[in-house]
């Protein structure tokens, strides 16, 4: 088996400059955790760990003397990362670890020097690799032999794990959905089953960060299911009681779009909740994982599919939906109708509305209130209904009327309202 790791970004310049800054005293500094499993796997990786005997405070200096530009936190530096800055890249630098005491929820730690130990404490076994600058491999967990038989186990005992941090519950699905090929690991599945009913003293922005994760894998659903079987969904969303909408979503995406976290969690509650008229359970869910504003709108927005995104409307139709609703909340509508309704021999006119979706640039609307004002209309609330009754006229219209065609009509409206 392949005991050196390879891949791009070791060593390009940015990266190259890191190390030397870092190892500039001798010490033995090596990249850890997930850009080491993705580099194994041929994958990019979205983040370059890197982990290193020395204190924060000795990295910050080594990194300062280099020109290294860096960002810390509170928190950060207490639990010993440094960010480094360089190319265009970040770095997170973090000094070993061991835990001395942990609740479930927060660890405090002491670092160390010693690999192994620092090793010891990381969850899954594919995450407890590290990688020295040179590429050699150290894997003391056989993480690298999980990772090619597609098998996410937990570093040690499972539930010893768990009770360390909660969370690792939701991490054990996450990781799962990614990287793990047929049944789930027996153990793992025991402890986190046995561990369920811990998992609402984690902080909503935690559970949200991790299922936003797993919803975006490329299947989430047999992950999603394993949890619902368990009983470790049931304490995440009680209100969802299948993933069949969820599915279908999924295998459209596949062929038609992006994979959406946001959405894919939508359908799981239209799997619940779909021709209902009671949507409160989606309020409570954005508020117990602290959705952002905009996530928690545009869930909302999803649930509210209209009745008329059918096989039956015509271009036209679509195209004023689109100037009202605009390109990627259409888009999101199709899909989501799509996975829902399911219709027979509706792939060809769905596919058609993706394509006129995506290649759609609202038209601009010609006229202004400036416009309205040159009327001789007082300034006013009247300024802007008139002008939206002229903008509705030109949508029913499919856009065609030009500046000319709208100024008459707007002087009919204005001549109208004075008689009345």
């Amino acid at each position: 088996m392949e005991h050196t790791v390879h891949a791009p970004w070791i060593t390009a310049p940015a990266t190259r400059a890191v190390i030397d800054a870092l190892t500039a005293d001798g010490a033995d500094v090596r990249f850890v955790g997930g850009c080491v499993r993705d580099a194994l796997l041929g994958r990019e990786s979205a983040d370059i760990d890197i982990g290193t005997p020395d204190p924060p405070e000795r990295v910050l200096a080594l990194l300062e003397n280099a020109g290294i530009e860096t960002r810390t936190v509170p928190r950060g530096i207490e639990h010993g990362t440094v960010t480094a800055l360089a190319g265009g890249e970040r770095y997170e630098i973090t000094t070993l670890r061991r835990d001395e005491r942990t609740d479930g929820r927060h660890a405090e730690v002491a670092f160390t020097d010693d690999w192994r130990e620092d090793a010891a404490r990381r969850d899954i076994t594919i995450n407890a690799m590290s990688a020295a600058p040179d590429g050699t491999l150290y894997d003391y967990f056989g993480g690298q032999e999980d990772l090619k038989a597609g098998r996410v186990r937990f570093v040690g005992d499972p539930a010893t794990r768990i009770a360390e941090d909660h969370l690792r519950i939701l991490r054990f699905f996450r990781f799962d959905a990614w990287y793990g090929r047929g049944e789930p690991d027996d153990d793992a599945l025991a402890a986190c089953k046995d561990a369920a009913r811990t998992i609402p003293s984690l902080s909503g922005e935690r559970v949200q960060a991790e299922m936003l994760k797993l919803l975006a894998a490329p299947d989430p659903v047999p992950a999603i299911e394993t949890m619902r079987e368990i009983g470790v969904l049931a304490e995440l969303m009680p209100e969802v009681q299948g993933t069949e909408y969820l599915a279908r979503l999924v295998a459209i995406e596949n062929n038609h779009a992006e994979a959406d976290p946001v959405r894919r969690l939508t359908s799981l509650m239209l799997d619940t909740y779909y021709g209902a008229s009671d949507f409160a359970a989606l309020s409570v869910l954005v508020n117990r994982w602290r959705l952002s504003g905009d996530d928690g709108a545009r869930l909302a927005a999803l649930t509210d599919l209209p009745a008329a995104l059918n096989d039956d409307l015509d271009a036209r139709d679509l195209r004023a939906l689109l100037y009202r609703l605009g390109s990627d909340r259409v888009r999101d509508l199709i899909l989501m109708t799509w996975a829902v309704q399911d219709k027979a021999g509706s792939e060809t006119t769905r596919r058609a509305m993706m394509e006129t979706a995506r290649a759609w640039q609202a038209p601009a609307f010609p006229l202004t209130g400036s416009d309205v004002l040159a009327q001789g209309v007082d300034a006013g609330p009247k300024v802007g209904q008139l002008l939206k009754t002229v903008e509705d006229w030109w949508i029913e219209r499919d856009f065609a009327p030009d500046r000319t065609a709208l100024l008459e009509r707007l002087d009919a409206l204005v001549a109208e309202s004075r008689l009345g």
